[in-house]
Formats: structure tokens, C-alpha cells, sequence
């Protein structure tokens, strides 16, 4: 069940954080980048935006960039949306991407928001990405700054 996103009150303000989106479906990506965006910068945030082909290229570019990034950044949000067809390559490119990205967070101590949604059709996509009550690119970015507050006070 889709909850409606709640405005919240910031408590982490500033930080840098990257977005990593697809182009791939780009329709529904798009709209979760730009919520995103917004919500970053309503918090003070700095935002490095890099753009990959689609959903199986985010985990090498999220990985390069908490290994790289100097001074470190407060958390990587990976956008993209994945629809499922007649076969199970979505599946299997949904695994993959999954698994990636909860070892990058893990090796290189950094928050890795994983909203690269695999979704039935593209109905589910609409409610998810493009609806003014609910998008998971704002939902992603308050992880986001909610990690990073919690990364900080470690």
C-alpha cells in the first residue's frame, strides 16, 4: 500500500550527496530525479547528478563515487525503474543491481538509497514516480538526509 509522502521537518541540513538515475524509462526516472533534486536542495544539500544508460550500469558508477568522492559524500541515491516483460531478465538485472549496492554501502561505510524500482507494469510506475502525493525520489532523498544524520553522530 502506497503511503502518502509526509512533508518533513529537516534535521540534517547541507551535506553532498550524488544522484545516479537511468536514462532507461526515462519518463518515470526523470520525475523521481527532479523530487529528489527538490527535496536536496530544500535541505541546503549539494547534489552531483550523473546520468548512466539504464538500471544494470548504477552500481559501477555508485561504487566509483563513494570510493573516489573527496571530501566523502553524505549518501548516494540510486534512481531507476525496471519493468518487468515476458521474460526474467528484469528479475535477474533487479538481483544484481540490488546485491551491488548493498555491498558498495557496506565496504565503503557510505548510505546507498537503492530506489531502482522493479515494478509489474507501468500503472505501478505512474503511482510511484509520477503522482504529486507519493514519489520514491522523495522518499529517497529523505533516507538520504536521515542517513547521513545518522552517519554523522557515529
Amino acid at each position: 500500500m502506497l503511503r502518502k509522502i509526509q512533508p518533513k521537518k529537516i534535521q540534517s541540513r547541507g551535506g553532498t550527496f550524488a544522484i545516479v538515475a537511468s536514462k532507461y524509462n526515462a519518463r518515470y526516472v526523470d520525475a523521481m530525479l527532479r523530487a529528489a533534486q527538490s527535496e536536496l536542495k530544500r535541505a541546503g544539500a549539494g547534489v552531483q547528478i550523473v546520468r548512466v544508460p539504464g538500471a544494470h550500469e548504477i552500481p559501477v558508477v555508485a561504487a566509483k563515487l563513494a570510493r573516489t568522492s573527496s571530501p566523502q559524500l553524505s549518501g548516494i541515491i540510486c534512481l531507476g525503474v525496471i519493468l518487468r516483460g515476458a521474460t526474467t531478465h528484469a528479475q535477474h538485472i533487479g538481483e544484481a543491481v540490488s546485491n551491488a549496492l548493498m555491498q558498495i554501502q557496506i565496504t565503503h561505510e557510505v548510505p546507498v538509497i537503492h530506489e531502482v524500482l522493479l515494478l509489474e507494469n507501468e500503472q505501478q510506475a505512474k503511482e510511484r514516480c509520477l503522482g504529486t502525493t507519493h514519489n520514491r525520489g522523495t522518499e529517497a532523498a529523505q533516507t538520504a538526509l536521515e542517513m547521513a544524520r545518522v552517519m554523522k553522530g557515529l
